[in-house]
Protein backbone atom coordinates (compact mmCIF):
# COMPACT_ATOMS: atom_id res chain seq x y z
CA UNK A 1 0.00 0.00 0.00
CA UNK A 2 1.48 3.33 -1.04
CA UNK A 3 -0.81 5.80 0.74
CA UNK A 4 -0.57 7.13 4.27
CA UNK A 5 -3.83 9.12 4.39
CA UNK A 6 -7.16 7.57 5.43
CA UNK A 7 -9.01 5.81 2.66
CA UNK A 8 -12.14 7.03 0.93
CA UNK A 9 -15.61 5.96 1.98
CA UNK A 10 -17.38 4.99 -1.26
CA UNK A 11 -21.13 4.42 -1.18
CA UNK A 12 -22.57 2.55 -4.15
CA UNK A 13 -26.33 2.24 -4.58
CA UNK A 14 -28.69 1.32 -7.35
CA UNK A 15 -31.64 -0.93 -8.03
CA UNK A 16 -31.33 -4.71 -7.65
CA UNK A 17 -30.00 -6.37 -10.79
CA UNK A 18 -28.21 -3.26 -12.07
CA UNK A 19 -24.79 -4.95 -11.73
CA UNK A 20 -23.39 -3.45 -8.53
CA UNK A 21 -21.70 -6.70 -7.46
CA UNK A 22 -20.08 -7.19 -10.86
CA UNK A 23 -18.74 -3.62 -10.90
CA UNK A 24 -17.41 -3.93 -7.35
CA UNK A 25 -15.66 -7.22 -8.17
CA UNK A 26 -14.04 -5.62 -11.22
CA UNK A 27 -12.95 -2.55 -9.21
CA UNK A 28 -11.42 -4.70 -6.49
CA UNK A 29 -9.58 -6.87 -9.01
CA UNK A 30 -7.94 -3.74 -10.43
CA UNK A 31 -7.17 -2.03 -7.12
CA UNK A 32 -5.82 -3.96 -4.10
CA UNK A 33 -6.34 -0.93 -1.81
CA UNK A 34 -10.09 -1.15 -2.32
CA UNK A 35 -12.00 -3.09 0.34
CA UNK A 36 -15.62 -4.16 0.38
CA UNK A 37 -17.38 -3.73 3.69
CA UNK A 38 -19.34 -6.92 4.24
CA UNK A 39 -22.82 -5.97 5.46
CA UNK A 40 -25.00 -7.82 7.92
CA UNK A 41 -28.28 -9.26 6.67
CA UNK A 42 -31.12 -11.40 7.96
CA UNK A 43 -32.05 -12.76 4.53
CA UNK A 44 -31.26 -16.37 3.56
CA UNK A 45 -28.00 -17.18 1.80
CA UNK A 46 -28.38 -17.49 -1.99
CA UNK A 47 -26.79 -20.42 -3.84
CA UNK A 48 -23.97 -18.29 -5.30
CA UNK A 49 -23.08 -16.51 -2.04
CA UNK A 50 -20.31 -17.22 0.46
CA UNK A 51 -21.09 -16.24 4.08
CA UNK A 52 -18.56 -13.70 5.32
CA UNK A 53 -17.61 -12.73 1.77
CA UNK A 54 -20.91 -11.49 0.37
CA UNK A 55 -22.72 -10.82 3.66
CA UNK A 56 -22.51 -11.66 7.34
CA UNK A 57 -25.73 -13.63 7.75
CA UNK A 58 -27.40 -13.22 11.16
CA UNK A 59 -30.80 -13.88 12.68
CA UNK A 60 -33.25 -11.07 13.47
CA UNK A 61 -32.48 -11.07 17.22
CA UNK A 62 -28.74 -10.68 16.61
CA UNK A 63 -29.38 -7.88 14.12
CA UNK A 64 -31.51 -5.98 16.65
CA UNK A 65 -28.74 -6.37 19.25
CA UNK A 66 -26.28 -4.73 16.82
CA UNK A 67 -28.73 -1.83 16.31
CA UNK A 68 -29.33 -1.44 20.06
CA UNK A 69 -25.58 -1.33 20.76
CA UNK A 70 -25.11 1.41 18.12
CA UNK A 71 -22.75 -0.76 16.09
CA UNK A 72 -24.30 -0.02 12.69
CA UNK A 73 -23.43 2.95 10.50
CA UNK A 74 -26.75 2.38 8.75
CA UNK A 75 -29.48 -0.18 8.63
CA UNK A 76 -32.65 -0.71 6.64
CA UNK A 77 -35.39 -3.16 5.87
CA UNK A 78 -35.46 -4.06 2.18
CA UNK A 79 -37.82 -6.60 0.63
CA UNK A 80 -38.70 -7.91 4.08
CA UNK A 81 -35.08 -8.45 5.24
CA UNK A 82 -32.79 -6.37 7.44
CA UNK A 83 -29.42 -5.07 6.19
CA UNK A 84 -26.78 -3.06 8.03
CA UNK A 85 -23.18 -1.82 7.89
CA UNK A 86 -20.68 -2.15 10.73
CA UNK A 87 -19.35 1.29 11.68
CA UNK A 88 -16.27 -0.29 13.30
CA UNK A 89 -15.32 -2.33 10.22
CA UNK A 90 -15.53 0.74 8.00
CA UNK A 91 -13.47 2.95 10.34
CA UNK A 92 -10.77 0.32 10.85
CA UNK A 93 -10.35 -0.20 7.12
CA UNK A 94 -10.18 3.53 6.38
CA UNK A 95 -7.69 4.12 9.18
CA UNK A 96 -5.56 1.38 7.62
CA UNK A 97 -5.49 3.53 4.42
CA UNK A 98 -7.93 1.37 2.48
CA UNK A 99 -10.71 2.81 0.37
CA UNK A 100 -13.94 1.19 1.59
CA UNK A 101 -16.89 0.39 -0.66
CA UNK A 102 -20.35 0.13 0.84
CA UNK A 103 -22.99 -1.44 -1.38
CA UNK A 104 -26.19 -0.23 0.22
CA UNK A 105 -29.73 0.70 -0.73
CA UNK A 106 -30.93 4.29 -0.96
CA UNK A 107 -32.39 4.23 2.58
CA UNK A 108 -29.04 3.23 4.02
CA UNK A 109 -27.19 5.77 1.89
CA UNK A 110 -29.38 8.53 3.34
CA UNK A 111 -28.38 7.46 6.87
CA UNK A 112 -24.69 7.27 5.97
CA UNK A 113 -24.83 10.70 4.28
CA UNK A 114 -26.06 12.22 7.57
CA UNK A 115 -23.19 10.66 9.57
CA UNK A 116 -20.50 10.71 6.88
CA UNK A 117 -20.96 13.62 4.44
CA UNK A 118 -17.30 13.10 3.47
CA UNK A 119 -18.21 9.94 1.55
CA UNK A 120 -18.23 9.59 -2.24
CA UNK A 121 -21.79 8.71 -3.25
CA UNK A 122 -22.20 6.86 -6.58
CA UNK A 123 -25.54 5.71 -7.99
CA UNK A 124 -25.44 2.88 -10.54
CA UNK A 125 -28.30 3.24 -13.02
CA UNK A 126 -29.50 0.82 -15.70
CA UNK A 127 -29.58 1.96 -19.34
CA UNK A 128 -33.38 1.50 -19.17
CA UNK A 129 -35.87 0.00 -16.74
CA UNK A 130 -36.71 -2.65 -19.35
CA UNK A 131 -33.06 -3.72 -19.44
CA UNK A 132 -33.03 -3.94 -15.64
CA UNK A 133 -36.04 -6.28 -15.71
CA UNK A 134 -34.41 -8.40 -18.43
CA UNK A 135 -31.18 -8.76 -16.41
CA UNK A 136 -33.05 -9.89 -13.33
CA UNK A 137 -35.08 -12.39 -15.35
CA UNK A 138 -31.87 -13.85 -16.84
CA UNK A 139 -30.34 -14.13 -13.37
CA UNK A 140 -33.28 -16.35 -12.36
CA UNK A 141 -32.77 -15.88 -8.62
CA UNK A 142 -36.24 -14.49 -7.89
CA UNK A 143 -39.83 -15.65 -8.10
CA UNK A 144 -42.29 -13.72 -10.28
CA UNK A 145 -43.68 -12.04 -7.15
CA UNK A 146 -40.19 -11.04 -5.98
CA UNK A 147 -39.37 -9.66 -9.43
CA UNK A 148 -42.55 -7.55 -9.43
CA UNK A 149 -41.80 -6.21 -5.94
CA UNK A 150 -38.19 -5.45 -6.84
CA UNK A 151 -39.22 -3.68 -10.04
CA UNK A 152 -41.56 -1.45 -8.02
CA UNK A 153 -38.75 -0.79 -5.56
CA UNK A 154 -36.39 0.00 -8.45
CA UNK A 155 -38.75 2.75 -9.62
CA UNK A 156 -38.62 4.30 -6.13
CA UNK A 157 -34.84 3.95 -5.91
CA UNK A 158 -34.32 5.64 -9.27
CA UNK A 159 -35.98 8.76 -7.83
CA UNK A 160 -33.03 9.09 -5.42
CA UNK A 161 -30.35 9.13 -8.12
CA UNK A 162 -30.02 12.92 -8.17
CA UNK A 163 -29.09 12.91 -4.46
CA UNK A 164 -25.78 11.20 -5.29
CA UNK A 165 -22.50 12.90 -6.18
CA UNK A 166 -22.23 10.81 -9.35
CA UNK A 167 -24.56 8.72 -11.52
CA UNK A 168 -22.91 5.98 -13.56
CA UNK A 169 -25.00 4.18 -16.18
CA UNK A 170 -24.09 0.51 -16.34
CA UNK A 171 -24.61 0.01 -20.07
CA UNK A 172 -21.22 -1.72 -20.37
CA UNK A 173 -19.36 -3.02 -17.29
CA UNK A 174 -15.85 -2.14 -18.56
CA UNK A 175 -16.90 1.40 -19.42
CA UNK A 176 -18.76 1.84 -16.12
CA UNK A 177 -15.79 0.59 -14.07
CA UNK A 178 -13.43 2.96 -15.91
CA UNK A 179 -15.78 5.84 -15.14
CA UNK A 180 -15.89 4.91 -11.45
CA UNK A 181 -12.08 4.66 -11.37
CA UNK A 182 -11.83 8.19 -12.82
CA UNK A 183 -14.26 9.47 -10.18
CA UNK A 184 -12.25 7.89 -7.35
CA UNK A 185 -8.93 9.16 -8.69
CA UNK A 186 -10.38 12.67 -8.91
CA UNK A 187 -11.63 12.41 -5.31
CA UNK A 188 -8.22 11.22 -4.06
CA UNK A 189 -6.43 14.08 -5.82
CA UNK A 190 -8.94 16.61 -4.49
CA UNK A 191 -8.55 15.40 -0.90
CA UNK A 192 -4.77 15.19 -1.06
CA UNK A 193 -4.67 18.79 -2.30
CA UNK A 194 -6.83 20.02 0.58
Amino acid sequence: MSRTSPGLLIVISGPGGVGKDTLIQMLRARNPDLCYSVSYTTRPVRANEVPGEHYTFVDVATFHELVDRGELLEHAKVNGHLYGTSARRVSELQESCYDVILKIDVQGAEQVREKRPDGVYIFIAPPTMEELLRRRAVRGAESAEEMDARQELAEIEMAYADRYDHIVVNDDAERAVSEIERILEHERRKRNAA
